[in-house]
């Protein structure tokens, strides 16, 4: 049977890439490699290289359904699980294989190793950073890539620990029926005599020490570096059962008589032991399964750029990987396919759907000239594009790292907590001794075992992991959020301070408006409109100024007729003169057309009126003559009135503040709504006139897009860069919105404020926990209810609290911005 399905393999016209697995047509002139009496074909010279570097590896692979050996290059069936390339020796296989590939493959992460120069640190304590995996040296806790892999398959931790569970669990539920049989009717121990009993218990539960002796290390290493935290209250509480329990099994005369009962035996607390190792097991693996989702967004965003990319050259395209593609490279994009890496398009159109980097629905018309952004998804047309930006350059790969170092970093209201620990394991400690003492001075008989149980209690209900937890589990979540909704947190400080921002700066140009003029108005005196547009675009072909190109665009769209100037000459602060068609033409502002004594008196009304409405009127004189007036003006975007409504409701107060003209800024500020316009202003005083509002006990934010907003961004309480602006910008920003207009600045604040309210109620729920836990723990309910609790159902509570914690600040997985 083997043969005959190794037969089919070979006739069924199959031919794979071996190290990737994409199919490859033998005549497509693609790499090859002769390897072993066989041919194998590759889709790059990526792929190539691999192969030869370890043929082995990619020459055969295992079905894991029936565990015959595949080869990878003429596998007729294939599937991904986790990142990994699993192959199959026929249909039936492959269809077991998907219906549960849980019981074939198990959680085994995948082989694929981390990218060279993969950074790692620690969850927990983010200053420890090193380029191996390992443990963390304060905490003891695995390390953690700082950047995922979006093939990297589930962490390696996440993986061990339920694999640990999957057979601590089983051995500690044997542990805890033999010692509640007694208490429920099953006679255990008459069954088998005390000696097998107890050390039947003695087998299980080291056993489960054993695989969990991870908890011990982490705890000794808290010991070790002085840094108390919850290992170190779950390696003295379990530690000290187990310990105990084992000196009660071997040499029970060593303890005190009244330890022991009729026939000279102690107490044993195996059971205890066994149970809360698992238990806190089992909320480990709840954590990191959250931080495994956590990182989805991550996963997701680094899911959109495509494996290769269509590169083409001269009259020939081939697929190429991306880490191959350079600067300048034509790539060819096809309807459906994700566009490789930014650029710009030469040639072709098509819609392009935005809504993973933007957080807007609505797909993108995109024409020759425009740019596209890596990661995005071609919708309908083909088009070209040149290759821009590459590799980390990429603003998909920026808002990767940029997102992963949001969710490690700490926000200030993260120290309260800290401190909180700080204090905290210590107090444990010393309310634990205090806990045993009076139950040993005080309690009924046998007073020790009860003041041995009210210590173990203590320590394991009083771990502070769910106050650990409460502000990094809702940062982690939070940027991931963010990200999907086109908003990226360069740090959890930026989104603590923006939740209490009062103040909210704007610029006008770009952030308000679209930052690019167009024509508004054509009025024209003694001539048709078409012809006092053919003049003026005919003249300012010859001009630099900005305001050049828009009226240039609006006469071509308004089908004026094109024609050449000459004697072309730039007055500096009043406009442009020259001759058209043998005719003196000049345009500028009011002080030009007193120079050249052109009268414009009837139109001098009107453009004052223009200039009221936020745009920029210009008069044209032909021949000495006032011949009309055009004016252009920087449009507001469609998004800003409902945008700067929204934010007033969620009581920022705006300002406005522009290098534009009083007249212009006051009509945009008149028309949105804007409390305060500070206008005419240079990037100087933008940084004044954000320490102004400092002063006046006002918590600021600044938004801006350009070089010259950096300085105010840095001095803001948080600074918020338009995605769409200068890189120096972005660098000197807390928050950077994708897709540069106001929404995203609504969908900021809306999530910093979810974000602070989840992790004051995470924060209060792990206080709260902790202060009446504890003396429940230390049995000072015991009096008046007769109620101790066990240090197992103290250990169900610790464990119950982490999953609180988690499942709250998961729910910002679904909050609305």
């Amino acid at each position: 049977m083997g043969e005959a399905r190794e037969h089919k393999q070979e006739t069924s016209g199959i031919t794979r890439d071996p190290v990737c697995g994409m199919t490859v047509d033998p005549a497509a002139g693609k790499p090859v490699v002769a390897y072993r009496g066989h041919t194998y074909h590759f889709c790059a010279e990526g792929c190539r290289r691999r192969f030869e570097a370890d043929p082995e590896t990619y020459r055969t692979a295992e079905d894991p359904v029936c565990g015959m050996t595949v080869e990878r290059a003429t596998a007729e069936h294939m599937a991904k699980h986790a990142g990994e390339r699993v192959y199959f020796c026929s249909a039936g296989c492959q269809a077991k294989f998907e219906r549960d590939p849980q019981h074939y493959l198990g959680d085994r992460p995948a082989p694929e190793p981390m990218p060279e120069g993969t950074l790692y640190t620690c969850p927990m304590d983010p200053e420890i950073v090193q380029d191996h995996p390992g443990d963390c040296p304060i905490c003891g806790m695995a390390l953690e890539p700082m950047t995922p892999s979006p093939d990297s398959g589930p962490h390696p931790e996440y993986v061990d620990f339920k694999r640990r569970l999957r057979i601590t669990a089983p051995l500690a539920g044997a542990v805890f029926l033999l010692e509640m049989g007694s208490h429920v009717g099953i006679p255990f121990v008459d069954w088998m005599g005390h000696t097998a009993f107890v050390w039947l218990q003695f087998l299980l539960a080291t056993a489960v020490v054993w695989f969990t002796r991870m908890f011990f290390r982490r705890a000794w290493s808290s010991v070790r570096n002085r840094s108390p935290n919850m290992w170190t209250l779950i390696g003295l509480g379990t530690g000290a059962a187990y310990l105990f329990s084992v000196v009660a099994m071997l040499a029970p005369g060593l303890l005190p008589a009244q330890m022991r009962g009729d026939m000279g035996m102690a107490p044993v607390y195996f059971e205890a032991t066994a149970v809360i190792l698992v238990l806190v097991l089992l909320g480990q693996v709840m954590e990191l399964a959250a931080r495994e989702r956590t990182g989805d967004a991550i996963r997701a965003l680094m899911g959109l750029a495509p494996k290769t990319a269509r590169r083409v050259t001269g009259q020939t395209e081939e697929d190429v990987p991306l880490d191959v593609l350079r600067t300048g490279d034509i790539l060819r994009v096809r309807p459906g396919e994700s566009v490789p890496v930014d650029g710009v398009v030469t040639e072709g159109r098509s819609s392009v759907d935005e809504s993973m980097i933007t957080g807007e629905p609505v797909p993108v018309e995109k024409v020759q000239g425009e740019a596209v952004t890596g990661g995005t998804l071609n919708k309908s047309g083909s088009f070209l594009m040149k290759a821009e930006s590459v590799g980390e350059d990429t603003t998909l790969s920026r808002i990767v790292q940029m997102v992963a170092s949001a969710q490690r970093s700490r926000a200030p209201i993260q120290a309260v907590a800290d401190k909180v620990a700080g204090y905290f394991v210590p107090a444990v400690v010393g309310i634990a001794l205090l806990a045993f003492a009076a139950w040993w001075a005080f309690g009924p008989a046998p007073a020790l075992s009860y003041a041995f149980v009210a210590a173990v209690s203590v320590m394991i209900i009083a771990c502070p992991c769910a106050l650990g937890l409460a502000t990094p589990m809702s940062i982690m979540v939070a940027s991931g959020r963010g990200a999907n909704a086109g908003v990226l947190i360069r740090d959890a400080e930026a989104l603590e301070r923006f939740a209490r921002v009062d103040a909210l700066i704007l610029d006008k140009t770009g952030t308000l408006t679209e930052g690019k003029p167009t024509l508004t108005d054509v009025e024209p005196r003694g001539m048709d409109a078409a012809e006092l547009l053919t003049l003026v675009a005919a003249l300012e072909r010859g001009s630099e100024h900005p305001l050049a190109e828009a009226l240039v665009a609006g006469a071509e769209d308004r089908g004026a007729a094109r024609e050449d100037s000459s004697d072309f000459e730039a007055v500096t602060g009043k406009g442009v003169t020259g001759r058209v068609r043998g005719r003196r033409v000049a345009l500028g502002n009011a002080a030009l057309m007193e120079d050249l004594q052109v009268d414009t008196a009837g139109l001098a009304e009107r453009a004052a009126a223009l200039q009221a409405e936020g745009k920029t009127a210009m008069f044209v004189a032909v021949d000495g003559e006032a011949a009309g007036l055009v004016a252009v003006a920087d449009r507001i975007k469609a998004t800003t009135p409902d945008a700067i409504r929204a934010l007033h409701d969620l009581g920022l107060r705006i300002v406005m503040a522009t290098g534009d003209a009083e007249a212009t800024a006051r009509a945009v500020a008149t028309e949105l709504g804007i409390d305060e316009v500070h206008a005419g202003i240079s990037p100087e005083d933008k940084n004044a006139l954000v320490k102004s509002l400092k002063g006046e006990g006002l918590s600021v934010a600044m938004a801006g897009d350009g070089v010259n907003d950096a300085p105010a961004l840095a001095e803001a309480d948080v600074g918020i860069a338009m995605g769409t602006g200068a890189d120096v910008a972005v660098e000197s920003a807390g928050i950077t919105l994708v897709k540069g207009d106001l929404t995203g600045i609504v969908r900021a604040r809306r999530l910093a404020e979810a974000t602070m309210r989840n992790i004051r109620q995470n924060l209060f729920f792990a206080f709260v926990y902790n202060s009446a836990g504890v003396p429940v723990a230390a049995g000072v309910l015991y009096p008046f209810l007769g109620l101790l609790l066990s240090p197992m159902v103290a250990a169900a509570a610790m464990s119950l609290s982490s999953v609180s914690v988690i499942g709250n600040a998961l729910r910002l997985r679904a909050q609305k911005l």
